[in-house]
């Protein structure tokens, strides 16, 4: 193979008397930051279509007016390019090694399911305990697209929306670009916060950070403040519906658990002020002066507020953050029906008539915690195939759509024969 140094060496090897070539420094530039310098010279910016609408939470009334924010519009506009200039963006990283010839032709790596579906959006804490509940599913997922919703399923969707409704008042407010959408995003939780704040209570709270260094969203359920206890640190809950009249298994709480504590670590950083500004707008592709849309700035204004730019709305959003506390961490774990506690907890109602199977409470567990999410990560990165389920736990096939498709189920039948 070739020194790699030969590549950037353009001194010639001179007898006496012959002058030498002044060396010339080459730099190479990646494929990644030459689409950013054609963005650049292009001097147009693609126009993002126009989504459907987004609502946020008033201030003053409850339940609180909240905005209507779908998911994230999938086309980003290239131009909008990380802070910093395209010279010192593309210098900033070391020359990479040449290739060796040899080599060149051979096939690109494999890009991660996280690089082919979550790139410009960051994950869910769905995608998470997705995950966590079986790899192979989440996979098929991805590859194959969302199964067809079960009865049991809308029913959990429909009691969710009846609780958020109990508190929340949901308005619908025109975008224009991925800016109008997360400063709607930004407005919501600075008023479901204020609502917690003034009257205890919000739900549907929308939430963001990184965790173990991926950028991570999600909606708590519902946040209550403690009543009659020495205490402001509020009280993260969740709420689940059961078909049946059964205790959930421990791994339906296992995966409860995995859920509420990713909900604990984003708030918790949330409220430590520690959130990472430029990495934020650089990993979205955001233009922080991106002028609002008039529709989205009216909506500010009836909240109370006033903002131009995204970058306002985000102001706000971080002097809201500065105000809250963070929530409460010693979580107890029990079986038995319980009145709801001052402790962060998980709720099991039976879909029929809404009474309540099961209330458990249980500890933040950093370290297990820490392991669940870097176990999930080496999927989402690549580092290794999708795991299926444990032998104790097969028995989450019987709900799964894709076991026509599933290896594991293929083998077990064979083996059946």
């Amino acid at each position: 193979m070739n020194d790699p140094s030969s590549f950037y060496d353009n001194t010639d090897t001179a007898s006496e008397g012959q002058v030498n070539t002044i060396p010339i420094p080459v730099e190479i530039v990646s494929e990644e930051e030459m689409a950013f310098i054609e963005a650049a010279l292009a001097s147009t910016r693609p126009l993002l279509s126009s989504t459907p609408s987004f609502s946020s939470s008033s201030l003053s009334s409850s339940p609180a007016r909240l905005a209507l924010v779908s998911a994230l519009p999938s086309v980003l506009s290239p131009l909008r390019k990380p802070t910093g200039s395209l010279h010192s963006a593309a210098c900033s990283r070391p020359l990479p090694v040449p290739p060796d010839i040899e080599d060149s032709a051979g096939p690109a790596p494999p890009k991660s399911l996280l690089h082919q579906f979550r790139s410009r959006r960051g994950l869910t804490v769905t995608d998470i305990t997705a995950t966590e509940w079986c790899e192979k599913q989440m996979e098929f997922v991805l590859l194959h697209g969302k199964p067809k919703r079960t009865e049991a399923m809308k029913a959990g969707s429909d009691r969710h929306t009846q609780l958020e409704k109990e508190v929340v008042e949901k308005v619908e407010v025109p975008i224009k670009s991925v800016e109008d959408s997360w400063a709607l995003k930004f407005m919501n939780f600075i008023v479901g916060a204020n609502q917690l704040m003034f009257e205890g209570l919000t739900r549907e709270l929308p939430v963001i950070g990184v965790v173990e260094g991926v950028w991570m969203i999600g909606v708590i359920d519902e946040i209550r403040t403690p009543i009659n206890e020495a205490t402001l640190h509020p009280i993260l809950v969740d709420t689940k519906t059961r078909y049946k009249a059964t205790r959930p298994s421990e791994a339906q709480k296992r995966n409860a658990r995995l859920q509420l504590m990713c909900y604990k670590y984003l708030w918790d950083n949330l409220v430590a002020d520690t959130f990472p500004t430029d990495h934020f707008f650089n990993h979205f592709n955001l233009n922080p002066l991106y002028i609002l849309s008039g529709d989205v700035k009216e909506y500010i204004v009836s909240l109370g507020f006033s903002a131009k730019t995204l970058e306002d709305v985000f102001t706000y959003f971080r002097d809201t953050c500065c105000l809250l506390s963070p929530s409460q961490g010693q979580l107890l774990l029990r079986r038995q029906i319980l009145p709801l506690a001052s402790l962060p907890s998980s709720r099991y109602e039976l879909q029929s008539d809404h009474s309540l199977l099961e209330e458990y409470h249980f500890s933040y567990d950093a370290v297990w915690f820490k392991i669940q999410i870097q176990e999930c990560l080496k999927f989402w990165l690549g580092e290794r195939d999708a795991n299926y389920v444990s032998q104790a736990e097969r028995w989450k096939c019987q709900f799964c759509a894709f076991t026509a498709k599933c290896p594991l189920i293929a083998t077990s039948n064979k083996r059946a024969e």
